[in-house]
């Protein structure tokens, strides 16, 4: 019998899919993020590299369409769906999660317009692509503007504070120039990009437009992929943008157009996240779990020891708290509820107890716990990664009480659209 009992509330159709990304996390995700992390940056993306692979067979099973409309050859996944998969891919490798989960945005929002010219030559090349040759990022963050997105974006107009990156009108072009910070997941592979911009600095955040780029345009250079502590499997990098030009239908959504949005792809984007890390807790309570039953000190497994008992009882009340608060944020999505307040409590507290309990993971492995190559080793660097990406945990919940206390006012309206979606 397993520690956990992780098919708890599914349906069959709901178990039956839990079972195929379970396999594909464990036979193609959990192998190819050993293998990665110990390389430097440069082989991770490599032509001949292993996340090649993945992302190969990712696509060929069709993982790179989940929010994708049925008439575009997507599942139209429920939020538990969604739920489950995403779980198993984050137990598989919390990195190579989310570069599957943010390789569709660009072109998932490319579709949502309906425009003719962007189905022809954005978003059908992605979607019939079968071989992982079309990868797209998000580009938000910069150097200099990161929490600002989240702290100011929505309330009256700071015009001191807007992105840098900015996108002026020229004649029926937009011209683009700036640069989005290293941390641009997918950011040195990726084909195409959903990129903030700003386009009317008076507004300040408010200003913001989001346009499809593709990344071969002239003007466009890219930065070195960025070496980290955790993470490896997961690219990331800088884009530079130096007079790029796009046609006019490229930039999707216009100043006003996001004052809403905003919170609607940040909801998406926690509630994804919290998934992703119950998946890197479960992997490593699973871990600590079974080695607990083999190690022997004392003449006994150190599962027979209480102070090893205590613990990793501690560790699966965390883990199953964490699946509860994601499972309900991830339903929320799509209730027309107030939900941004749930999307960051799930993302900050799962983001949290993955890295505690792949710290209670290491301390129960001792000194092996430590050593390159060893699975917990590499789960508690991941996990740490998740306190700051996306969003600061100590950011996200300023805003989480900011939404929380709008909800709690009489006039509340729900600050999420009912077809927000997980981003990751």
């Amino acid at each position: 019998m397993p520690a956990i009992d992780i098919d708890e509330g599914l349906t069959p159709e709901q178990v039956q899919l839990r079972k195929e990304a379970h396999r594909f996390a464990s036979e193609v995700m959990r192998p190819a993020a050993l293998e990665l992390d110990d390389l430097p940056p440069e082989d991770v993306i490599a032509s001949d590299s292993r996340l090649r692979d993945v992302f190969r067979h990712a696509y060929t099973a069709g993982y790179h369409l989940r929010g994708f409309p049925e008439d575009l050859g997507g599942t139209s996944l429920s939020p538990a769906d969604s739920w489950v998969v995403s779980e198993e891919f984050g137990w598989g490798n919390g990195g190579l999660s989310i570069s599957l989960g943010v390789t569709s945005m660009p072109f998932r929002f490319a579709a949502m317009t309906g425009n003719p010219d962007l189905m022809r030559d954005v978003v059908m090349p992605f979607v019939e692509d079968t071989e992982g040759k079309y990868v797209g990022c998000w580009c938000a963050t910069e150097p200099d503007h990161g929490s600002d997105l989240i702290l100011y974006s929505g309330e009256a107009s700071r015009p001191d504070i807007h992105f840098d990156c900015a996108a002026r009108r020229d004649g029926d072009d937009w011209v683009i120039n700036g640069q989005k910070s290293a941390w641009v997941s997918n950011g040195t592979i990726a084909t195409h990009t959903l990129a903030f911009l700003s386009v009317d600095d008076s507004m300040g955040m408010n200003g913001i437009g989001v346009a499809v780029v593709p990344l071969d345009l002239p003007g466009i250079t890219k930065g070195k992929p960025l070496n980290k502590l955790g993470q490896r499997a997961l690219n990331q990098g800088e884009i530079f943008f130096d007079n790029v030009r796009i046609p006019r239908h490229y930039m999707l959504a216009e100043p006003g157009v996001m004052s809403g949005g905003t919170d609607n792809i940040l909801a998406g984007a926690n509630a994804g996240m919290s998934t992703t890390f119950c998946g890197v807790a479960r992997a490593a309570y699973e871990e600590a779990f079974a080695y607990a039953q083999q190690r022997i000190q004392g003449g006994v497994p150190i599962a027979d020891h209480q102070l090893v008992q205590r613990r990793l009882f501690d560790m699966f009340s965390k883990l199953e708290a964490a699946r509860s608060l994601s499972k309900l944020a991830n339903r929320r999505l799509t209730s027309g509820q107030p939900t941004l307040h749930y999307s960051i409590a799930a993302k900050v507290y799962c983001t949290q107890t993955a890295f505690d309990i792949a710290d209670d993971a290491v301390q129960l492995f001792g000194g092996i716990g430590l050593a390159k190559g060893t699975p917990v080793e590499m789960l508690f660097r991941d996990a740490r990664a998740s306190l700051i990406e996306d969003g600061s945990n100590d950011v996200l919940a300023l805003l989480g009480f900011r939404s929380l206390r709008a909800a709690a006012s009489p006039d509340a309206v729900p600050d999420a659209a009912p077809n927000a979606a997980p981003t990751a």
